[in-house]
């Protein structure tokens, strides 16, 4: 093997190129990326560095690597320039510019982008929040002050919507689950994260549907199906994702959802693996397919992915974390949380709390929240399918 193309500038991305080199592979290696600059890190977008850019402070953080790292690695970089096709048959990446790049060995790492709106087409105005580009034009609005109207009561939503407050800004989110974050952790969870968001000053309307939106003049009108009329001096639209999988429907790979992949993160092209957001794959821990989108199994999966091209294949079944901070909640997150299993909280407090999903007794996932001690038990219990009932026999104070 003796050209690897990386396509996507993503964490998945560049942890691939990192593997790849770490395990000696002296090959050409290729990283196609869409946005024009070097591959950057998205979670801060929603709270560390918008803050930064509201108080007007450029982040110079954010990069995942510097300029040297590729070159010292001795990577191409075909940045602002997205992939628009793959011809498996061929070996070739197509560009947007027309142009082919050829590859013995490709990783399809090109994660997700924003889930299709009717709010953002009927208003060119509103924000939504991706990339860095989004960020700036985000904090512009939020350093005018004035009302904040986040539709999208997901993690974005939410976290953006407590930087902003933080920051002095009145905030109103509209959605229409029953809680926040209700298809992460359900309702049990999802109701103490909307009492943590009422308590900082946020407005948080959920159920709440949108039967009419307008713009008038500078500001957004939103009639809510109650009856309720809500004004916006500036508007985020967080829904969620959808998987980057457009360029890849003529290539013939196995989609749905993502890009169908074997337990190794293989696909169904010879010489060509996935990693990161764009994945779906059957985890034989939980027994069921997942796609998911969080930072470490990004890292995780780019790595697996890249031995696997490497020829040294095995099951990707890591437990997966992922988190977010919320005022001074510093929320950790284990395994397969689904609204659909039964939750059963181990410990609480005014601060903290620590609880467990699980299905049929078995444990599937966990919630620390500013419980951090508790977090390698919690990743065990669950990658040895304990019992719900052993660990609330067990249960010790809260961290």
């Amino acid at each position: 093997m003796n050209r690897i193309v990386v396509v996507g500038g993503s964490l998945a991305g560049v942890s691939a190129i990192d593997e790849l080199r770490r395990r000696g592979y002296d090959g050409e290696l290729t990283l196609v990326g869409a946005e024009p600059g070097l591959p950057y890190d998205r979670p801060p977008l929603s709270k560390a560095a918008l803050t930064r850019l509201v108080e007007g402070e450029e982040p110079d953080d954010l990069l995942l690597r510097p300029a040297a790292w590729y070159d010292d690695r001795d990577v191409t970089l075909r940045l602002g320039v997205p992939a628009a096709g793959l011809d498996v048959a061929g070996r070739e990446v197509l560009l947007a510019s027309g142009d082919t790049v050829s590859y013995d060995g490709l990783v399809v790492a090109t994660g997700s982008i924003l889930r299709p709106s009717s709010i953002v087409d009927q208003l060119p105005s509103v924000h939504q929040l991706r990339t860095s580009s989004d960020a700036h034009g985000l904090a512009a609005a939020l350093r005018a002050g004035g009302h904040l109207v986040v539709v999208g009561a997901g993690f974005v939503g939410m976290e953006v919507a407590a930087t902003a407050v933080a920051l002095g800004v009145t905030v109103t989110v509209v959605d229409i689950a029953p809680v926040p974050m209700s298809r992460a952790f359900g309702p049990a969870l999802g109701s103490w994260f909307r009492r943590r968001h009422e308590d900082h000053g946020v407005r948080v309307l959920c159920p709440s549907g949108i039967a009419r939106t307008e713009e008038v003049g500078r500001r957004t009108v939103f009639d809510l199906a109650g009856g309720e009329r809500i004004v916006a001096d500036a508007v985020l639209v967080g829904i969620g994702t959808v998987p980057a999988i457009g360029w890849l429907e003529d290539s013939g790979l196995a989609l749905g959802d993502g890009i169908l992949c074997a337990p190794d993160l293989t696909t169904s092209a010879p010489g060509v693996v996935a990693a990161g957001d764009v994945v779906r794959w059957d985890h034989s821990l939980f027994g069921e397919s997942l796609r998911i989108e969080h930072w470490t199994n990004a890292v995780e999966q780019g790595g697996h992915a890249a031995a696997t091209l490497l020829g040294e294949p095995a099951a990707f079944d890591a437990v997966p974390m992922f988190w977010t901070d919320q005022y001074d909640a510093r929320v950790r997150c284990l395994g397969r949380l689904s609204p659909a299993d039964d939750v059963a909280v181990l410990t609480e407090t005014e601060r903290s709390v620590v609880a467990v999903t699980s299905r049929a007794g078995v444990v599937r996932g966990a919630v620390c929240i500013n419980a951090p001690r508790r977090l390698a038990a919690m990743r065990a219990a669950i990658a040895e399918q304990r019992q719900v009932e052993d660990l609330l026999s067990a249960a010790p104070a809260a961290s």
